[in-house]
């Protein structure tokens, strides 16, 4: 099942408050960047995050979900909490590496 647009639009509404945020469309999901870093994405109407040490720490608690068959587990992030977003998606950065120059 493919994401809808419309939930993608929930989503950056939720992170609007966060600089840098953008994000790109792929076979139907949406991967979600931070100045230029992923972060995480939109599966399935889902927002996932990486499982970095910050998200680990923050989330104790979050659901592990596979955002696709034969991906590692991510974070389902509650992006209603932006108080918890605008906090952890900027440490979240930090953690996660930078494009591959092709």
């Amino acid at each position: 099942m493919a994401s809808s647009k419309e939930y993608l639009d929930f989503v950056l509404e939720s992170l609007a408050d966060i600089d840098g945020i953008s994000f790109r469309a792929m076979m139907g999901e949406y991967i979600i960047y931070l100045d230029g870093k992923v972060i995480g994405g939109i599966y399935d109407d889902r927002f996932l995050l990486k499982p970095t040490k910050s998200a680990l720490a923050m989330m104790p608690d979050a659901k592990r979900e596979l955002p696709y068959d034969g991906a590692g587990e991510m974070l389902l992030a509650d992006v209603e909490d932006r108080a918890l977003m605008r906090e952890l998606l900027p440490k979240m950065y930090g953690e996660v590496p930078g494009s591959k120059r092709k």
